[in-house]
């Protein structure tokens, strides 16, 4: 078994909070969509829906979904009678999506739970550790969407190879 390095602690510990927050973070929000009898990811959909100009195909590939899953929940809605669908008066090819009396209420239901853990987690924190927090979360974000977008553009390189008939690799170039 390889020897821990001393210098690789802090590191360590950085990491292991951040997989817990990750996880109180998700536990948190599967928490919230029950609270009001969604799932998350009809929570999203709804949360969509209510900020209007909701279109099914954009929020698939936002949220790296097939069109299909989304119109799934989307009917999953529909059925439950959350939201509303009509023809776009200004253009007949489109939809218009819109939260029903019953899905604002649903939408109010998560809204409360939201503001109550708010105040719960959040109202004791002093502002300069919030300060100090949101900047290192901002850093990091940014840090790991810069090594995403270049892992995806190192992958996307190596796409460029195509099986030849024979099962031999062509290079692209």
């Amino acid at each position: 078994m390889p020897k821990k390095n001393k210098s690789d602690e802090p590191l360590r510990a950085a990491l292991a909070a951040l997989q817990r927050l990750s996880d109180a973070f998700a536990r948190r929000r599967g928490q919230l969509a029950r609270g009001a009898g969604l799932t998350e990811t009809q929570w999203r959909v709804l949360e969509e829906i209510s900020a209007e100009d909701f279109m099914p195909s954009l929020f698939a590939r936002q949220k790296e979904q097939t069109p299909a899953a989304v119109s799934k929940v989307i009917r999953q809605l529909l059925d439950r009678k959350l939201v509303d669908v009509s023809i776009s008066p200004g253009d007949a090819r489109q939809r218009r999506y819109a939260l029903t009396a019953r899905g604002r209420q649903t939408m109010e239901v998560v809204r409360q739970d939201r503001q109550r853990a708010l105040e719960r987690i959040w109202s004791g924190l002093e502002p300069h550790a919030l300060e100090a927090f949101s900047g290192f979360a901002s850093v990091l974000a940014e840090r790991m969407e810069t090594h995403e977008r270049a892992e995806r553009q190192r992958k996307g390189e190596k796409s460029s190879q195509k099986k030849t008939r024979r099962g031999g690799l062509v290079v692209k170039n």
